[in-house]
């Protein structure tokens, strides 16, 4: 029953964080394009091949709070619905440049984050 209670509490700080970063990229880039969502996907997919990694190489996390970490934070935190959704609105508008960009962008930077998180991870705790 403490799983399900730190995934929660997670989940919560996990959805406030992407509010939060979804805003600031708003404010800094305008709405032309999702960048909100390409910016948690990324950091996203970078955190989770850090601590996946990490708790795979070290002890340093017990499960509960890994479980919490991933399912909980992350998995609140990026948005792959939110990304379907926007790039299907680019595709029923006819913009399907921006569609691809949205779905390159996402897919090849979410790849290389995920990337590096696993780099750093072996860098800190070794490697598998």
């Amino acid at each position: 029953m403490m799983e399900v209670l730190w995934v929660a509490i997670a989940g919560a700080m996990g959805a406030v964080s992407r509010f939060a970063v979804s805003s600031w990229t708003r404010m800094l880039w305008g709405e032309t394009f999702p960048y909100g969502t390409l910016a948690v996907n990324v950091v996203g997919c970078l955190l989770l091949g850090l601590v996946m990694t990490s708790s795979l190489l070290d002890d340093l996390l017990p499960l509960h709070l890994r479980m919490a970490l991933t399912i909980g934070f992350l998995g609140a935190f990026t948005t792959f619905s939110t990304f379907g959704y926007e790039t299907m609105r680019y595709v029923e508008s006819g913009d399907w440049t921006t569609a691809g960009l949205n779905v390159s962008a996402n897919v090849i930077l979410g790849l290389v984050a995920t990337f590096g998180g696993i780099w750093l991870g072996r860098q800190f705790f070794g490697t598998l």
